[in-house]
């Protein structure tokens, strides 16, 4: 049986990405629900859907909320099986979006990875399967082949979820906003509750990384601080193995003087803020649920080389 799927573009300040990449969205997802939530923009993005695309249902956030909150809004208001997230920087090839619906077939698939054409320095990278392992008392993830297979994380900018799943796993988590690991947080934890996340190499996708939200809003240094005061947040949320854990204390003096050696200061900060953030973690249900049914190693055993 066909699954009907939503497509849900987030959206901050990208009406020229919009401009580019909705004719290809409405082309490549034929009778898909399309929904841009716009993440309270200051350029004339809404105004510029409402004028074009009138099909296209419009959500508009009464402040920015950033992208986790603002993903979740579309999934929860779309009204498709499944639901296909898209950056505003992405557009799909061919059919993408709707052939891989198959998959979802196997009621244990929580998403589908697409491939994602990355357009870089006048180059096209393929990437879209990562894989991960538990090293010096951090998660690291990492790209893997790009053959059909399992994946150890779909990414939030193109991918496709099964909503319900999604709903039930409580969407993606604030706690990492603004942006980064958070796309990695919901499919951890969807393999732990005995999920899988597939890669589709055939089913391909633009992205123009440079032209993103992301970096034309954000410092390079600032990305950083994020991206390890995520790294942090991900193993105290995530990680309950009391080995892992000890692995964990015990290379932190290790990581903090080898950083400032290398004058490595946003590794500091984005540990102080993770300090500051973490007391989310205590209220947070998707960390105090049920028992899950695959331990974190079986998960890194699976997913540990490159």
């Amino acid at each position: 049986m066909v699954k009907k799927i939503s497509v849900i573009i987030p959206n901050y300040n990208g009406k020229n990405l919009l401009a580019e990449n909705l004719p290809k969205v409405i082309k490549n997802c034929p009778n898909c629900e399309i929904i841009v939530v716009d993440d309270f923009s200051s350029d004339d993005s809404v105004k510029y859907v409402k004028k074009n695309y009138p099909q296209i249902k419009i959500i508009i956030n009464g402040r920015n909320l950033g992208f986790a909150k603002t993903a979740n809004r579309g999934v929860e208001e779309s009204t498709g099986e499944l639901v296909a997230l898209l950056n505003s920087d992405v557009s799909p090839r061919n059919n993408s979006v709707t052939a891989v619906s198959s998959y979802f077939n196997d009621r244990d698939v929580f998403a589908v990875g697409l491939c994602d054409l990355s357009h870089e320095r006048n180059r096209i990278v393929k990437r879209g399967r990562g894989g991960a392992k538990f090293n010096r008392g951090f998660v690291e993830h990492f790209a893997i082949s790009v053959k059909k297979g399992e994946t150890f994380w779909v990414s939030g900018g193109s991918g496709i979820f099964d909503r319900r799943k999604f709903l039930e796993l409580g969407g993606f988590d604030s706690i990492f906003a603004p942006f980064y690991w958070e796309d990695i947080d919901l499919s951890f934890r969807a393999w732990r509750k005995g999920y899988k996340c597939i890669f589709e190499p055939d089913a391909q996708v633009d992205h123009f990384h440079e032209k993103g939200a992301i970096k034309k809003s954000s410092s390079p240094f600032f990305i950083k601080v994020v991206a390890y005061r995520n790294q942090f947040l991900f193993v105290w949320k995530n990680i309950d193995n009391y080995f892992l854990i000890i692995q964990h204390i015990l290379w932190l003096p290790y990581h903090i003087i080898r950083a400032a050696l290398s004058f490595d200061f946003a590794f500091h900060l984005g540990l102080l803020w993770a300090i500051a953030r973490s007391w989310r973690l205590v209220f947070d249900s998707r960390v105090n649920e049920n028992p899950s049914e695959v331990s974190e190693n079986e998960i890194f055993n699976r997913f540990n080389e490159k």
